[in-house]
């Protein structure tokens, strides 16, 4: 079953762009790790210092393995002194029917993963 993750980042007073430059080397090779269905970051409009990553997993075993690839222990080392908070991430399911799959508007091949 796929599993969706939020994480949450809200940088230092001027570590914003230290933290948009980490989540901009991260989504890269995490978007091509096998079972990752989608992954985004995105930066609140509404506070400059707040970001999101937003991703979908084949499974939970997929998300799992993930947290101990190399370049997500090297981001989290990285980011975690450039934040106000601890790491908040959560792991969810939707609740109701979901329209559409995480991986609609990927191509056939990832959306195979």
């Amino acid at each position: 079953m796929e599993l969706f993750i939020f994480a949450r980042f809200h940088s230092r007073e001027g570590q914003q762009d230290a933290v948009a430059a980490a989540l901009r080397d991260v989504i890269p090779p995490t978007r091509a790790e096998p079972g990752c269905r989608a992954v985004e970051a995105y930066r609140s409009t509404r506070d400059p210092l707040l970001f999101y990553i937003h991703s979908c997993w084949k499974d939970e075993a997929a998300f799992d393995h993930h947290a101990e690839l190399p370049h997500t222990v090297q981001f989290l080392k990285h980011v975690q002194p450039l934040i106000d908070h601890p790491l908040d991430v959560t792991r969810s399911r939707p609740i109701g029917y979901l329209q559409q799959s995480c991986h609609q508007g990927v191509s056939p091949e990832q959306a195979q993963r």
